[in-house]
């Protein structure tokens, strides 16, 4: 029971998020041209976490909504540099978890996306 809770904890999740990135990113060699990419995708996917647990100590309603909605679009750039990543990566291991960072992005994104419309 208590892991499907932590399921909805969305600041867990966030974290997670934020934390597979950075183990994903260690454990791989990457080309000079990804350099900027990868050190994009380590502020966005960090950014995600942070802004949420701010919209969580938020000052106001309008703060929260802010905050929620910059988690999202720092959400919605992770897909950008996952992506390019997992085209200009080798390896099927290191494509799978690219993948799967970039789908836990998109859903993060789109939960992130309807909290404002249902805060207001």
């Amino acid at each position: 029971m208590e892991h499907q809770e932590r399921a909805f904890d969305l600041e867990e999740r966030t974290y997670q998020f934020a934390l597979q990135v950075r183990v994903c990113i260690a454990g791989a060699k990457w080309t000079r041209e990804q350099w900027t990419d990868v050190d994009q995708l380590l502020r966005s996917s960090g950014s995600v976490a942070a802004n949420y647990i701010e919209a969580n100590n938020a000052v106001s309603k309008p703060d929260f909504i802010f905050r929620v909605r910059i988690s999202k679009k720092e959400a919605s750039e992770c897909r950008l540099w996952l992506r390019l990543l997992g085209e200009t990566s080798s390896g099927e291991t290191l494509k799978q978890d690219l993948r799967n960072l970039h789908q836990e992005s998109d859903e993060l994104a789109r939960i992130l996306a309807t909290i404002p419309r249902n805060s207001l």
